[in-house]
């Protein structure tokens, strides 16, 4: 698993998609974004997370270290996801390909 700072940290302190500040931000090497926002416009706190060009997904939480719980253990899972998905050149990728989607799925019920 690789995280990082998206952009090198550059939009800590921005606004984010969730109208809140973000605090922190980080891209997956192999294709995949998490931010925690703080002050967002439905509750205290958001985290939106996505798998380009698979899926976004949104939570929100009243209490900083129930979001900071969740941004780690969302990451983990989503470094799980990744690694799921094949190759276009697998020649198991269409066998493949559905098990990333109930990944995904199963990603959504775990962190509603």
């Amino acid at each position: 698993m690789h995280w990082e700072a998206y952009e090198g940290g550059k939009m800590i302190g921005q606004v984010g998609s969730e109208a809140g500040t973000i605090i922190r931000d980080d891209e997956h090497d192999h294709g995949a974004r998490i931010t925690l926002e703080r002050d967002a416009g439905f509750a205290p706190y958001a985290i939106t997370c996505g798998i380009y060009g698979w899926m976004m997904h949104t939570r929100w939480f009243s209490a900083e270290e129930d979001a900071e719980r969740a941004f780690e253990a969302m990451k983990l899972a989503l470094d799980a996801i990744l690694h799921r998905i094949p190759c276009a050149d697998d020649p198991k990728f269409k066998e493949r390909i559905k098990h990333v989607s109930d990944a995904i799925a199963q990603f959504v019920d775990q962190f509603p």
